[in-house]
């Protein structure tokens, strides 16, 4: 039969909350009465005149302990459940229970969260008759709280640390025990558990033979663990799961502790300060709607004010929990190579949501795998395969003396991310779709790194040039700023359209083709289907409408127009302009899609 803990909390408080009741009035029969009952009436008394010894209604008590919410932050410590409290920094708490009967076993728990916490277990006597001369007179409050408050008592158990510390007795004497609790360094949360029944509660899981948590496999982005399984889930058949924690800081010595980091508010309810007003956010972030009574107004405050200043800030985090079963072999993913992690694992009991942590370990992941430079030489152009999210590297290291160097990066596929060091120094940083063209500053002797990061999407092929030589000996055409094609609306008709590009001050041949296409043809179906760096020699000879040679000196005047005939009524065409160098290298333009009208 479970032996019952009664707990009483504030007794030796300093602070008081200003709802306390200290009314305390006795019939006749209670001044007469002698031993334990006497006393436990008489301290209880100090809370309130209608409250009740509690008792064990093993069914209610069941369906108590599954509602966390009634045990937050409670000063009541419940016979064989796991309860949470919080503490203010430098301000203790203590928790009295009275234990009724000698030689029983006693069992307590305190797990810290947040902080490292001082707690302490000590054990007061009672006295052996309560106070009272028959007068019918209660007894002034000072004299009551003298009884408990006059000995300090005998010191059990004292801790000071992180872990989870526990007391355990095979038989304590009967009497008042205080738990009190205190935390220096910052607010906290904290858990209590205690027990008169510790040999056949089995409050948090078991951990094996070998609680160690073992890297069975390191990779550049994964590890893998292994651990033996609890004893709790395979041979007392109790309901477990485990919890794996991976962060980059530390390990963690309990479950509160990892989801206190995690986030506060997911983990546990943020407690008021001391005299702080509630005000409408307090209810809006408990789940309450504020009404429209001039609440917020009587504080100066507005909803939308309130809405603002109180606005969450999505924050990335470097801590995961993820819980995966009853597995107890886990691979940890999408790691970054060349980095240290912790890795946690908790057993957990799914009834009772009370864990237990293995001993924790860390790993860190292999570096990327040196990849082999490509040498660029100078004037020519170099192709370039990269995987799905993968990279490559280029070395342009030029001969002789320059004062600046042209880089063209044409992406044939999706964009890519380019990076370019001098000598250590970062040039530029950008992503490239389509052609860009670069002017970096040269330097004698100067080396030049390119990095190249392919898209998430998929694979990405592109051709790339280094030059120091002038652009009229570049294998590459010359290219204006804005590559994109104009189409004139108003001069549309049901047989043509007319377009525009931009030059250059170099005479480059352009040609342009045309292709129809469904209506409902769009841009990412187009981006998908074609190849960017695909020349006009892929083109059906169908589709060529013509080429011809342009430039201008002036470049505000480098601009060339075209009426495209021959088109059907209400066809939508797909238009392509490529520019072709002197060596035979070509560029396409921006493809534009055009529409014929109707009805003309």
């Amino acid at each position: 039969m479970r032996r019952r803990i009664y707990a009483l909390s504030g007794l030796k408080n300093k602070k008081r909350h200003p709802s306390d009741n200290f009314a305390v009035s006795y019939p006749e029969r209670m001044r007469q009465c002698k031993g334990w009952s006497a006393v436990l009436l008489v301290l209880l008394g100090l809370g309130a005149v209608a409250q009740k010894l509690p008792t064990r209604d093993e069914g209610l008590f069941q369906m108590q302990i599954r509602d966390k919410t009634l045990f937050h932050d409670s000063s009541v410590i419940p016979d064989g459940a796991e309860i949470s409290g919080y503490l203010f920094r430098d301000t203790p708490k203590r928790y009295y229970f009275v234990v009724e009967e000698d030689n029983t076993p006693l069992s307590v728990t305190v797990t810290p969260c947040d902080a490292p916490l001082e707690w302490k277990l000590t054990l007061q006597e009672l006295p052996e008759e309560a106070s009272g001369e028959g007068s019918g007179e209660p007894e002034p409050l000072d004299q009551q709280k003298q009884q408990v408050t006059v000995d300090e008592g005998t010191e059990l158990f004292t801790y000071k640390g992180n872990d989870v510390e526990s007391y355990v007795a095979t038989s304590t004497p009967s009497g008042l025990y205080q738990l009190e609790l205190l935390s220096t360094e910052k607010d906290s949360n904290f858990k209590v558990y205690a027990t008169t029944t510790p040999e056949s509660d089995q409050p948090y899981p078991e951990l094996p033979y070998d609680p160690r948590v073992d890297v069975t496999a390191l990779g550049r982005t994964t590890v893998t663990l292994a651990w033996k399984p609890t004893p709790t889930g395979s041979l007392m058949g109790q309901p477990v799961q485990y919890c794996v924690v991976i962060n980059k800081e530390h390990n963690f010595k309990s479950m509160c502790a990892a989801e206190a980091k995690i986030s506060n508010d997911d983990a546990f309810m943020l407690a008021p300060k001391p005299g702080r007003d509630f005000s409408p956010f307090d209810f809006m972030h408990f789940g309450f709607v504020p009404s429209d009574n001039g609440f917020g107004k009587d504080r100066g405050l507005t909803s939308n004010k309130i809405s603002r200043a109180y606005t969450a800030k999505p924050k990335a985090s470097d801590i995961q929990k993820v819980c995966i079963g009853n597995k107890n072999i886990f691979t940890v993913s999408e790691l970054k190579p060349d980095t240290q992690y912790y890795f946690d694992v908790f057993a957990v009991n799914s009834a009772t949501n009370t864990s237990t942590a293995y001993v924790g370990t860390f790993a860190r992941t292999k570096e990327e795998a040196r990849q082999k430079t490509v040498e660029l030489k100078d004037g020519k152009v170099s192709d370039v395969f990269i995987k799905r999210k993968g990279s490559k590297f280029l070395r342009f290291a030029p001969v002789s003396s320059h004062q600046r160097v042209t880089l063209f990066v044409h992406t044939c596929l999706d964009a890519v991310q380019v990076q370019v060091r001098r000598d250590g120094k970062l040039l530029l940083s950008q992503n490239v779709e389509g052609v860009r063209q670069f002017q970096l500053r040269g330097k004698p002797k100067a080396k030049y790194l390119i990095r190249l990061r392919g898209s998430r999407k998929g694979a990405s092929t592109l051709k790339v040039l280094a030059t120091t030589r002038p652009s009229s000996k570049q294998p590459f055409p010359s290219l204006p700023e804005d590559t994109r094609i104009k189409a004139f609306d108003k001069l549309r008709t049901c047989s043509s359209v007319t377009v525009a590009w931009l030059g250059t001050q170099d005479r480059n041949k352009y040609c342009i083709y045309r292709k129809e296409v469904a209506d409902n043809y769009g841009e990412e179906q187009r981006r998908r289907e074609q190849n960017q760096c695909a020349g006009p020699e892929t083109r059906r000879k169908s589709e060529k409408v013509l080429c011809k040679y342009f430039h201008s000196p002036n470049l505000q005047k480098a601009v060339t127009t075209e009426t495209i005939t021959g088109l059907e009524p209400g066809k939508t065409y797909l238009l392509d302009v490529y520019v072709v160098g002197h060596s035979g290298h070509s560029v396409k333009y921006q493809s534009k899609l055009v529409k014929t009208r109707k009805y003309c």
